[in-house]
């Protein structure tokens, strides 16, 4: 079994993943084949179908990489079943203040950090095979729990924020934030870029990593420490475009 993403990340590893939305289980596939560390399935802005969601899963694990998923804002529900699928982690978009952090945590984490409903037979508990403690103990130790910041406001509570007992590290989600602030240039805006910084430098004090939203390695290369994500759906376009004009 691979070393977990929260493990790694935490340990300051430069982790390297790719956001995709379903179905998508070729690029799932692609993405281990291709040395990538991990997969973010987007259930927000695409399908939340979990069905499909566990094929995905299935498929990213027999490659040996990892799986986080964005889910939709304030959704226990679907953090409780696609955590029991047997993703490693969520990303929680619109998380504005530590309360809304602590809500994010508690839906997460089993008692007593959190309050998620508790099983062994899913995915994550080996359908019924591992048991109650060793499925707590793995739990605890394996779930990453990331809130996505979004407004300015989220960015200037980003220290709040970070510093919530279960919080494993920080986002920013820069169209968001722009459109929130009544820009449309996103990260080039210098405001958004300022904003984005602020957060960074709050993760940074705290000792928390940031995951990092990036199209080109130039951007990864530039990013705050922690994880960078490519939205492979921008390299791709970008990738045709290219192909296109040849």
């Amino acid at each position: 079994m691979p070393e977990p993403l929260k493990r790694r990340l935490l340990a300051g590893e430069r982790l390297r993943g790719g956001l995709l939305r379903m179905p998508a289980d070729f690029l799932v596939e692609l993405a281990g084949v291709a040395g990538l560390d991990f997969v973010l399935v987007d259930c927000e802005h695409g399908p939340a179908d979990l069905g499909a969601l566990q094929q995905h899963i299935q498929a990213a694990q027999a490659r040996g990489i990892g799986v986080l998923v964005r889910v939709g804002h304030d959704e226990p529900a679907l953090v409780l079943r696609v955590l029991d699928l047997g993703a490693e982690g969520i990303v929680v978009p619109h998380v504005d203040s530590a309360d809304q952090a602590r809500r994010a945590v508690r839906s997460a984490h089993y008692p007593p950090l959190g309050d998620r409903g508790f099983a062994t037979y899913s995915r994550a508990g080996s359908f019924g095979a591992a048991s109650i403690a060793g499925h707590l103990a793995a739990s605890a130790e394996t779930t990453l729990v990331v809130p996505m910041l979004e407004t300015a406001a989220a960015c200037t509570a980003a220290s709040e924020i970070a510093a919530v007992d279960g919080v494993d590290a920080l986002v920013v989600g820069p169209a968001d934030l722009s459109v929130s602030m009544g820009l449309t240039g996103g990260a080039a805006e210098p405001a958004v870029r300022d904003a984005m910084g602020r957060a960074a430098a709050a993760a940074r004090e705290s000792g928390k990593p940031m995951l990092s939203i990036v199209g080109t390695r130039e951007q990864a290369a530039a990013a705050p420490a922690g994880a960078v994500v490519f939205n492979l759906a921008h390299v791709l376009l970008g990738t045709f475009r290219e192909l296109a004009a040849w």
